[in-house]
């Protein structure tokens, strides 16, 4: 046991998100290839007599702190499945855009999940870990494992892909937030004969041999146009990054966040200071990729 246990955690870019049709149960099949980069969250678990979550940084005022925080239905699901109770103080230290399409909430219960692990001493396999995960939610296999993967079924089924190099990312977070079932039933609307998903091979090539230029004339997001429906506003967006260099402008999973794949360290700062200027995103953040899945970064023992 554990005095307390902290988990650091990425947020994800989806550098291939390819969406079939409904399906009966509501969920839609995919090739979501998965991205991690270095934006991340923190999560501290701690020993307390019940249940509780806490949160600070960016957006941390848009964090559910009762029981339908991710963190927390991962605590529980833990504990239950190893007859203890769930009794824990969950701290989570924002850095991952709340509400941007960038899997922040998944990448808390991903990291509430680890945490836990730790701090309870329950020895969860990796693949016990990973069904908890995909029960929580269709991103949160992804932010436990990081790295690239491409996802299918709902999300939650991974593939590892290699990564050949290190890709320069800029993300600019819009003011508003934008709802995954709300983007997800205007892609219904717009496209309501879907084909079946498939991962782009020039796409995981482009991955496997680190080409920048080859993944920026292959990425796409099935949900943009519904993203944009809802939120014309990330026109001037994706247009003001382009402008000012980036290879690749596309919006990050269901957005509002709008992702930007540039050639290297100084183009990235270069649209990052041409999207903060522009007035037409809130902040923008500079972030390399691949990244580490969800990883203890201090255990503080139990005094004796």
């Amino acid at each position: 046991m554990s005095a307390s246990v902290t988990v650091r955690v990425p947020a994800k870019v989806n550098v291939q998100l390819a969406v079939g049709a409904a399906r009966p149960d509501g969920f839609h099949d995919l090739a979501n290839v998965f991205l991690a980069v270095g934006l991340h969250d923190e999560v501290t678990a701690t020993p307390a007599d019940t249940l509780r979550v806490t949160c600070e940084g960016p957006g941390s005022d848009q964090v559910p702190l009762d029981r339908t925080n991710l963190a927390a239905r991962a605590a529980e699901l833990l504990a239950a499945r190893h007859g203890i109770a769930p009794d824990v103080h969950l701290h989570i230290a924002k850095d991952i855009p709340v509400a941007g399409g960038m899997a922040g909430g998944s990448a808390d219960g991903a990291a509430a999940l680890v945490a836990c692990d730790a701090l309870w001493g329950t020895h969860a396999s990796r693949a016990e870990l990973l069904d908890i995960c995909a029960e929580l939610g269709s991103d949160v296999p992804f932010s436990l494992v990081g790295g690239a993967a491409l996802g299918t079924g709902r999300g939650e089924k991974l593939q590892p892909l290699e990564v050949g190099g290190t890709f320069h990312w800029v993300f600019a977070v819009a003011d508003g937030g934008l709802s995954t079932p709300a983007v997800y039933r205007e892609f219904d609307r717009l496209t309501p004969d879907a084909p079946a998903p498939e991962a782009s091979p020039a796409l995981l090539e482009a991955l496997r041999t680190g080409d920048a230029e080859a993944l920026a004339a292959t990425v796409t997001n099935d949900l943009q146009p519904a993203a944009l429906s809802l939120f014309p506003a990330l026109h001037d967006t994706l247009a003001t990054g382009t402008a000012a260099g980036a290879l690749a402008a596309l919006v990050s999973g269901s957005g509002p966040t709008t992702a930007f794949l540039t050639p290297d360290a100084p183009s990235a700062q270069k649209v990052a200071d041409a999207l903060t200027a522009s007035g037409t995103c809130r902040t923008a953040r500079v972030a390399t990729a691949p990244a580490q899945g969800a990883q203890i970064i201090r255990s503080a023992p139990k005094a004796p």
